[in-house]
């Protein structure tokens, strides 16, 4: 037992991944995890620009769950913002609402509700029922009516995914997963499995470059993640009937980049561990705030606004809306060229920094 402790108090890499960890899923899972949605991103376009359209529109804004980010000035543009992920929700006020209201007549408001998300999209599709619901109760009591007069004639529509089917946003998000575990994990142990066998010496003996090696271990992983990724494709269109909607090139460009981010950090873990054991545990201390950080599991809407910062830092948040507006909305390279920046940036850095860390741990 005193070996053991002493082993384990000697180990310096250890000690802080046993003890953040936990604090660390603690804080992750203690705010986000049963927290309203809120701050949904919302458009609003305001046909009628009346008294009783702008008192529509401060409902949605006033309530708290959704954010008014941009006012198109057609219904056309609601499309495009919907594409590149600037709106999930649009708010469409026709015009000649407010002269229907001033007659105490039903007045329709559109509620256009992106479903590429079906989680944010069935909270986003109850808000939205529930604030018109209740700005009509409003409007017949100033106006002395009761429950039986005129209102708000609600109508809420699901694109993308008007059936809201959950499984047909889990397979692109669980494609994201499958390529974060077999890149992360599995390059994390490559190294390091060596190194405690003891034939990483061994093979810088024969004529092989440090180049060399290094591609000859990346290249059965990546190998690996696209077979994986290719029969997750094939099951989740095939069997599970998911649609999609887009390109293979954008889904295989997203795929490569996140694909090298993912190696990278698995190189990057490989080369500051001295054993399985702590790249086993270094490997948990990545996955689980991705998972939880990135949309995978949690909508980003539901987390307060001290932690989104920092799911930005998150490069499986880009591939999940690349994947989910290339299956779901048919979103190519321009709509979706922000994610693939981000994702092009973080693979070059992490995979520059792993190449770094490599070749530094190879002389020494």
């Amino acid at each position: 037992m005193a070996k053991e402790f002493l082993q384990l108090l000697r180990d310096r890499a250890m000690i802080p991944i046993l003890f953040v960890m936990p604090v660390l899923q603690l804080v992750m899972f203690g705010y986000v995890v049963g927290a309203d949605v809120r701050d949904i991103r919302t458009a609003v376009v305001d046909l009628d620009r009346s008294t009783a359209s702008r008192e529509a529109i401060g409902a949605f804004s006033g309530s708290g769950y959704f954010r008014i980010v941009a006012s198109p000035s057609s219904e056309d543009g609601v499309r495009t913002l919907m594409d590149t992920n600037e709106a999930q929700v649009a708010v469409i006020v026709p015009a000649g609402y407010g002269r229907l209201v001033a007659q105490r007549r039903s007045g329709a408001i559109e509620v256009i509700v992106d479903g590429s998300d079906s989680k944010v999209a069935q909270v986003a599709s109850g808000y939205s029922g529930a604030i018109l619901a209740d700005l009509g109760r409003r409007m017949r009591a100033a106006a002395g009516m009761g429950d039986a007069g005129p209102g708000i004639d609600a109508r809420v529509r699901v694109l993308f995914n008007p059936s809201l089917r959950s499984v047909n946003t889990m397979v692109p998000g669980l494609i994201s997963l499958i390529l974060l575990l077999s890149a992360t994990a599995l390059m994390s142990q490559a190294v390091v499995k060596e190194r405690e066998r003891g034939t990483l010496e061994q093979l810088f003996v024969t004529p092989i470059t440090r180049v060399q090696y290094l591609v000859g271990k990346i290249m059965p992983y990546v190998l690996v993640a696209i077979a994986q990724v290719t029969l997750v494709f094939t099951v989740g269109v095939l069997w599970f009937r998911v649609p999609f909607r887009g390109s293979l090139l954008v889904i295989a460009a997203g795929v490569l980049l996140f694909l090298f981010a993912g190696l990278g950090q698995g190189l990057l873990i490989s080369t500051v561990s001295h054993t399985r054991q702590q790249a086993q545990q270094a490997t948990m201390f990545i996955m689980i705030p991705s998972m939880v950080l990135s949309g995978f599991i949690f909508p980003l809407e539901s987390m307060p606004k001290m932690i989104r910062p920092v799911t930005y830092l998150i490069p499986l948040r880009y591939i999940l809306v690349i994947l989910r507006a290339t299956f779901m909305k048919g979103a190519g390279f321009v709509a979706l060229w922000p994610q693939f920046a981000a994702l092009a940036g973080f693979s070059l850095l992490i995979f520059a920094a792993a190449l770094a860390r490599f070749q530094k741990r190879l002389a020494d």
